[in-house]
């Protein structure tokens, strides 16, 4: 598996699209309510993938730069997101987004902010936002205990994930935190999030993962066999549900 995380997802765009959680409403009503977001406010949504963060901004009629270095998650992004005109696709990355000085009010990143450099990423977003400008960070938070099932899927990731226990550790790191945002005040706000799936939708939910074993992997048969024998015993009226927190950080950069 590649481990330059700008290449780690090129194979599993389709399952992407179809089966990764969106994030709840209640993201922008925060950002209106405590940070000023208002619908002539322009974002940069760095390593934006297939659009499912940029997509609740452009309802509200914001202009979003989606930045992404992955092409074939840019490409999908660009035809899901094809019907917003204020939509802005970018070939670039969080320590080099390509884009023009002071030109956005919001830089936001979705599921994303553990991949980037926070040093470099710092620097770039300083450069990039306006004056008083926000960076709001998200994460759909999977729970990994609370029911039988979300304790067995996980332990299903602890012993067939490639490199999950090195991913999913890196997630929020309150010294990656401290590195971008410096001195400043950063504030969190969690909001519950789920998804409900038959067994091809917890299928495709996993192949999504970037430490899910890929077909001809030694681990890929015997995961899928044990996931569909998990399904089976946790399923109720043929689905589950995988429940999230959705973590938000969001605070202006201390220069």
């Amino acid at each position: 598996m590649s481990n330059d995380p700008t290449t780690r997802f090129s194979t599993r765009v389709s399952d992407y699209v179809k089966y990764r959680p969106g994030y709840p409403p209640a993201v922008p009503r925060l950002l209106e309510s405590e940070c000023g977001l208002t619908p002539t406010s322009e974002l940069a949504d760095v390593g934006s993938g297939t659009g499912l963060l940029s997509e609740l901004f452009l309802r509200g009629g914001n202009r979003v730069y989606g930045v992404e270095p992955n092409r074939e998650m840019r490409e999908a992004g660009e035809r899901l997101l094809a019907a917003y005109a204020n939509f802005v696709s970018v070939e670039g990355r969080a320590e080099a987004t390509t884009l023009e000085d002071g030109c956005v009010d919001f830089v936001v990143a979705g599921q994303a902010f553990h991949w980037f450099d926070p040093a470099g990423a710092r620097r770039e977003f300083r450069r990039i936002l306006r004056p008083e400008g926000w960076v709001v960070l998200a994460w759909n938070d999977r729970r990994t205990r609370g029911t039988p099932f979300l304790e067995d899927y996980e332990r299903l990731l602890l012993e067939y994930g490639t490199d999950y226990r090195e991913v999913s550790a890196k997630y929020i790191e309150e010294s990656s935190l401290a590195t971008l945002y410096g001195e400043a005040e950063v504030r969190a706000r969690t909001f519950d999030n789920e998804q409900v799936f038959d067994f091809e939708g917890l299928r495709g939910r996993l192949a999504s993962s970037s430490y899910a074993p890929q077909p001809g992997h030694p681990k890929h048969e015997p995961m899928m066999r044990e996931l569909e024998a998990l399904f089976r015993r946790h399923e109720r009226g043929g689905r589950v549900v995988v429940g999230y927190d959705t973590k938000v950080f969001y605070g202006r950069l201390a220069f």
